[in-house]
């Protein structure tokens, strides 16, 4: 493997879609930007551990592992990648959900959710939401059509196979 990309540190996550060609983003708490949940690698982690972990920290949400979809490692910011996995879900109401996950604010040293709010979000409304460098990996790298397309289609052959 390259060096530089052992280097780089590792931001696990997963992208979570519906039917109606929606992603659920997290508000950054303090930011006016949206993202997905994921997170940092934690020591001996598998990048699918990682994913379920943050997820779970983040929205509150407990994914069976065989229901996820590797997208894999894509190049994200200077210093880090990122390795996201997808997964298809009913569309649900997001008032449910709730970061576990906390942080001391500067200045203040409250603790805050590192995510404020939930949203499902149209795949066309994406670019407006996140970060661009998050942008550019959900509308250039990858895209989401194809990846619901990929889960309709995993659906579908655990559906045959039960």
């Amino acid at each position: 493997m390259d060096a530089s990309v052992t280097l780089r540190r590792l931001s696990c996550g997963i992208l979570i879609l519906n039917a109606q060609q929606e992603l659920l983003l997290c508000h950054v708490t303090g930011q006016d930007e949206w993202d997905l949940p994921k997170g940092g690698q934690h020591e001996g982690e598998t990048p699918l551990q990682s994913a379920l972990r943050e997820t779970r920290e983040e929205t509150g949400l407990q994914l069976a592992a065989d229901a996820l979809l590797e997208l894999g490692r894509f190049e994200y910011r200077a210093k880090k990648d990122l390795y996201l996995f997808a997964t298809l879900m009913p569309r649900f109401d997001v008032t449910t959900l709730r970061c576990e996950s906390h942080f001391s604010e500067w200045g203040t040293g409250q603790r805050l959710p590192e995510m404020d709010g939930y949203g499902w979000f149209g795949f066309e409304q994406v670019a407006g939401r996140c970060s661009a460098k998050m942008s550019t990996v959900l509308q250039q790298r990858l895209s989401l059509p194809q990846v619901l397309q990929r889960l309709r289609a995993q659906a579908d052959e655990l559906a045959l196979a039960a």
